[in-house]
This record gives C-alpha cells, structure tokens and sequence, in this order.
C-alpha cells in the first residue's frame, strides 16, 4: 500500500488495533536516494498473519485508494467489531454502518485515515 510520508505511523495504527499483528521489516531510504531520507522504502507487516506490505511512495500520484478494495476484517465478539469499528472510523466515511444486512448479523464497512477501505464482519 502506497502512503504519502505515513507508512510507518499506519501500520503502528493497524498493529495497534488488531491481535497477533506486527511491522515484521523496514528497509528507510537513506542519504542520496530516491525518497526522503528515513522515510520507508519498503515495510511489511502482518495482520492476524496475513502479510501486507507498504511504502512511503516518493512519486506523486493522481490516484488514491478505491473502496471496491477492502481489507475483510472477521471479528468474533460484538466487543471487538464495535471497537475496531470505531477507531477506524474516527473523523472518516463510513460506507455502510454497523448493522444486520440480512447477509451478516453485523457487519460495517469503513474508510479509515490513511484512505484504506476495511470490511467487518462478526461471525
């Protein structure tokens, strides 16, 4: 996933809200390379063991995150989709609201701070 300068403060963010998560790499640009010095050239974390990687993209893009791209979140208590709900919501869009659709007995879909569109889903 691409981010302007906040590749490392969004996967802190993700790390935090989600269990058995971490920044597994960090490889920073140094003096005389393509991107800001001590910015991330290339990072990888993982989620519930799911591996994602990111970078601090020192080209400028016309292009942001889409939501027809989600990151599908399975949550197992009503304690844990609400909270993961809420922190990733704070101040941004929600797409669809926690609620029953009939397909899931709660499910809400919501794009957080650093543009990226996440899926929830209690099972």
């Amino acid at each position: 996933m691409f981010q302007d300068g906040k590749a490392e403060e969004a996967m802190n963010f993700y790390t935090s809200l989600i269990e058995d998560s971490a920044i597994t790499n960090i490889i920073r640009y140094g003096a005389n390379q393509a991107g800001d010095e001590g910015t991330v050239m290339q990072a990888t974390f993982t989620l519930k063991g799911q591996e994602f990687m990111c970078i601090d993209s020192n080209v400028k893009h016309q292009f942001t995150f889409t939501p027809s791209f989600s990151i599908y979140a399975v949550c197992h208590t009503e304690e844990e989709i609400d909270a993961l709900y809420e922190k990733l919501k704070e101040d941004r869009q929600a797409l669809m609201p926690l609620g029953d659709y009939g397909f899931s007995k709660k499910f809400g879909w919501v794009n957080d701070r650093y543009g990226v569109s996440w899926q929830l889903n209690l099972v």
